[in-house]
């Protein structure tokens, strides 16, 4: 049975040089795989892309110490998910309740951007990840890639469900997949993904569960 994570991962060795590369930089950072982060039985499982370079690549926890985090842990809180509404560094007194955030890739990617590749050499983490969880668990995937990930974890065509702002797909064994923009920088200062948008995805998946 594969891992959920590996701190000591190097298949990908486009991401291991990059790492390498910005250890050497910002010798301060993490700046190695980051880890899953919350509850380890929740009632929903919250997939990014990847570590941003100066949030979860610096600090060493998913969404934690940049622009992408802001959004998402006011979010939780908001919903009872998080005891806080900031994430700042990993040994904050963040506690995260019925919620778990992982990254359909582990690594930093140059630019932000993984390739098809990398995506697909590091979903077995991801795969056994939700293989862990009850079926009840909520899954959702912020942006297309991570969309595509869950899908490639559970062994499904990404052309069976289309990814779409808002969109809710049933998957295999009754499990149910939800689909949110990314809570980027872009994304919400462009108002692409408008808090209030963000807040509809979540009182969806709550009203589901209930």
């Amino acid at each position: 049975m594969s891992a959920v994570f590996d701190i000591d991962c190097v298949a990908c060795p486009r991401l291991a040089g990059f790492l390498q590369q910005v250890r050497t930089d910002y010798p301060t950072y993490y700046a190695r795989p980051v880890a899953p982060f919350g509850d380890a039985s929740p009632r929903l499982l919250i997939v990014g892309l990847a570590p941003g370079m100066h949030g979860a690549n610096r600090s060493g926890r998913p969404f934690t110490g940049d622009h992408a985090g802001i959004l998402l842990y006011q979010t939780l809180y908001q919903f009872g998910f998080a005891n806080q509404p900031q994430s700042v560094s990993a040994d904050d007194a963040l506690v995260l309740t019925g919620c778990r955030i992982t990254n359909a890739v582990k690594c930093l990617p140059p630019a932000n951007k993984p390739e098809t590749a990398e995506v697909r050499r590091c979903n077995h983490f991801l795969a056994a990840e939700i293989d862990a969880l009850p079926v009840t668990t909520a899954i959702l995937a912020l942006g297309s890639v991570a969309h595509a990930a869950v899908l490639m974890a559970a062994g499904i065509p990404p052309k069976a469900h289309k990814f779409a702002h808002g969109a809710v797909h049933d998957l295999a064994g009754g499990r149910k997949l939800y689909d949110s923009y990314h809570c980027s920088r872009y994304n919400t200062q462009t108002r692409r993904l408008t808090a209030e948008m963000f807040h509809a995805v979540f009182a969806r998946i709550v009203a589901d569960q209930t």
